[in-house]
């Protein structure tokens, strides 16, 4: 009997309840809650390319239909997963802490370097922010 893998426990859950929010699907079925957004953008992503020939109505985002339930498109400028990975969005971190836009970027940069693209380029980003804070203190 082959074992369910992670992603298809986090995917029934999600099905029996659509409302659930990452941590409560990653508490009840004992993952990380990057498991659980992981899970859901492939899940996303393979349903989209199941009906990327399908015609849509220009400027207007369209709905993905999967066995999961309905699925907005990932939208790349209001709440990007890569910002919301870990539970809290990195802006809502970023201001109520008050930082100053140099000590915004290096929290930006660290937190999405798992997530997005190059770790190693984000990283690097982070220690020109972070670098660029120190000098400003020293004078």
């Amino acid at each position: 009997m082959k074992k369910e893998s992670k992603a298809s426990k986090i995917m029934k859950y999600i099905a029996s309840n659509p409302r659930a929010k990452a941590r409560d699907v990653a508490k009840a079925i004992k993952v990380s809650v990057d498991s659980v957004y992981q899970a859901t953008y492939l899940a996303k992503k393979q349903a989209k390319s199941n009906l990327s020939s399908v015609p849509r109505k220009r400027g207007r985002p369209f709905k993905l239909k999967t066995r999961i339930g309905t699925y907005t498109k990932v939208d790349a400028v209001n709440h990007p997963p890569h910002y919301k990975a870990g539970g809290i969005e990195t802006i809502d971190f970023i201001e109520a802490k008050s930082l100053n836009y140099n000590l915004g970027n290096v929290i930006k940069y660290i937190t999405r370097a798992d997530h997005k693209g190059n770790k190693l380029e984000d990283l690097r980003k982070a220690q020109w922010y972070l670098n660029r804070e120190i000098e400003n203190l020293s004078k």
